[in-house]
């Protein structure tokens, strides 16, 4: 079965606003970069992780690591409030890796690889929260805007922002290809970018960062799309703000899981 090429994959537009195609061939897992950091000193089962990087070798490298470990990071994921601009010995090429290496690796439906990403860093993430601002300025009422006022300080106050989009061209052509799917590929395309955005907010955590995603669009859809030449195709999901912790995340309740789980049958 032929598949629609996406003509701008791995395409990420960074602080300084340069464009990458696909990543260099690297020997090393995309998860062994996510989860690097994480230990494991005690023996417990573990499984492989195996991903096929698209080189002009076809090259396959895999790596072990406990499911626990995975497990545990996602456990350790959670929404923070307030961030720094800290970011410790993390560095904008290593920031600019995680994500690259995510969006490359993070599966979608018929491998369509709609996912794009667009990432803020210094005066860009702050510049993005006071167009946020000016935006919602005009339209929050005045006997709210201190509220209001108040997040955006706070957001602007973290070292950056992950934008999210899907490309509209992909999903699109896929529609056409396989006509029999076209109600359901703007569904798959947005199950694959929640999945993007969950393994970014995991691999942020990894390196020790805190971050908590955001949803201003489609208010300021036109203006990011004006000021950072985003391609009108591409649509904005969420926004990711990352950056140094200032302290422990809020408590977390939990619904029993007999209430939303069933299994059937044994190994």
């Amino acid at each position: 079965m032929r598949y629609l090429a996406p003509s701008r994959l791995g395409a990420t537009i960074s602080a300084g606003l340069i464009r990458s195609t696909t990543p260099k061939p690297k020997t090393l897992s995309p998860f062994t970069a996510i989860f690097r950091s994480t230990t494991n000193t005690t023996k417990k089962p573990s499984v492989t992780f195996t991903s096929n990087i698209h080189t002009s070798s076809s090259k396959m490298s895999s790596t072990q690591i406990s499911a626990n470990a995975v497990l545990d990071l996602i456990k350790q994921r959670r929404t923070y409030y307030p961030l720094s601009k800290d970011l410790g010995s993390l560095t904008t090429e290593r920031i600019n890796e995680i994500v690259k290496e995510a969006l490359q690796h993070v599966p979608s439906s018929f491998n369509s690889q709609s996912n794009r990403v667009v990432v803020l860093l210094g005066a860009e993430h702050e510049k993005l929260w006071d167009l946020t601002t000016e935006t919602l300025k005009a339209i929050v009422p005045e006997d709210s805007w201190a509220s209001t006022a108040g997040k955006m300080a706070m957001f602007k106050g973290a070292a950056g922002t992950i934008l999210f989009f899907e490309d509209q061209t992909v999903v699109k052509g896929m529609q056409e290809q396989f006509a029999i799917y076209a109600d359901r590929f703007p569904v798959w395309a947005v199950q694959s970018d929640a999945m993007l955005q969950h393994t970014l907010w995991v691999a942020l955590e990894a390196e020790g960062l805190g971050a908590n995603l955001q949803h201003y669009n489609p208010l300021i859809d036109a203006k990011v799309a004006e000021t950072w030449s985003v391609p009108e195709s591409w649509k904005l999901n969420a926004q990711l703000v990352f950056g140094g912790k200032t302290g422990d995340a809020g408590e977390k309740a939990f619904g029993a899981v007999e209430e939303k789980f069933k299994t059937f049958g044994s190994a």
